[in-house]
Parts: structure tokens; sequence; C-alpha cells
């Protein structure tokens, strides 16, 4: 009993103690990065500008066929978030707009409604139950790391959504490009999706793909 509680209190001191041996580490993207995030630029040539980020301020593009657009201040963007386990963007849906059903494979994400009223929800990995709510502006929703989840205005103005993320770099994967927006065989897709080779090929003429 001894030794796996001083094994664990081992750990707790030895990571208590590599987190301070650095007060941050901001993202130097010209330099190799790894599974813990960028390497640190030098403290020599940090500024305050690192860890300040204007951009959320902007509305994004939604003239698309989602009516969807995003800003993110992930640490390619937002180099003073390196390390921090922590990130921010912003979304905007236009009257209909969707965000398509993805997944954030390290991180999970908590949504605020700055403006106008969506639809949120989520799709559970172990039970496939869907959980989803009609949200308001100033409604907070949250998605667990790594499952499918979406968004859709449904009001008659545009939609603004604040998100943060457990992780510098939250990772993305859209489920509809994953199938349909890569070089990824119909007929291959057809085999596992049981979607018909023809409508497959149509989502795929929407979605940029080949194959």
């Amino acid at each position: 009993m001894f030794l796996p509680l001083l094994f664990t209190i081992s750990l707790l001191i030895s990571s208590s103690a590599h987190a301070s041996l650095l007060d941050f580490c901001v993202a130097d993207p010209s330099l190799p990065d790894g599974p813990s995030g960028y390497s640190c630029k030098n403290p020599a040539q940090v500024t305050v500008d690192d860890f300040v980020y204007h951009a959320l301020s902007i509305p994004a593009n939604t003239s698309n066929l989602q009516k969807f657009g995003v800003t993110t201040a992930f640490a390619p963007q937002f180099p003073g978030v390196n390390g921090l386990g922590i990130s921010i963007a912003r979304a905007d849906l236009g009257v209909g707009g969707v965000v398509l059903l993805h997944t954030h494979p390290s991180a999970s994400e908590l949504i605020y409604v700055a403006e106008g009223t969506i639809v949120g929800g989520f799709i559970s990995g172990s039970a496939n139950t869907v959980y989803y709510k009609t949200l308001h502006k100033g409604d907070v929703m949250v998605f667990a790391q790594g499952l499918m989840h979406f968004q859709f205005n449904i009001g008659e103005t545009p939609a603004t959504i604040i998100a943060s993320f457990g992780s510098a770099n939250p990772g993305l994967q859209i489920t509809a490009s994953a199938l349909f927006g890569n070089n990824f065989p119909s007929s291959f897709v057809e085999k596992t999706t049981f979607i018909d080779e023809a409508e497959v090929k149509k989502l795929k003429a929407v979605f940029g793909g080949t194959g």
C-alpha cells in the first residue's frame, strides 16, 4: 500500500516541479513540434503581443455552402497558449448556417452562445444516444473530448458562438469531409457506409473529393 502511494506522490511532485520550470512556452512554429506542442520561442524574443489576440472581434466569412465561418485562436495563431492546455475560437453562423458533425480528438469543448439561437448537440460513444438542445443567447453547452457534435442556426438572425477548448491544439475531424472530401474510393465508402455509390459520388462533388 505504501509503495503505490509513494509512487503517486512522486509523480505529483515531479509534475509540479516540471510545470514550474518555465513561466510559459510561447510557440515557435518555425521549430519542430511534438506530442506536447510546439517548441518554445527563445524567451529573449518573446513580447507582450505573443499573449494578445485581436481577431475574435471580427465576424468570420459565412458566404459558403454551410453559411458558417470560424476564427481560431489555437497555438499556431495565438502562440501564448502553447503548452497551457487552453484555446478559444469564434464561430459565426448565418441564417440557416450549420457546423457539420465533427470531433476534436485532443480536447473537450465548451460553447457560449453570444448571439442568436442555435441547436447544439452531440452523440455519445457508448450507446449512440443523441443529446441536443435549443440554445439561446447566454447559454452554455459542453462536448466531451472525441465525441461527434454539431450546431446549427435555427433563428432568424445570424448567430455567434464563442468556444473554449482544453488544449492549445484541439484537432479537428469533420465527418462529411473524412468520407467525401478526399480520395477515399467511392466503392469503399459504399461498402463501409451502405450509402449508394451514386450518392457517394454526388457528395464527393460537393465536398471536393475524388475517387
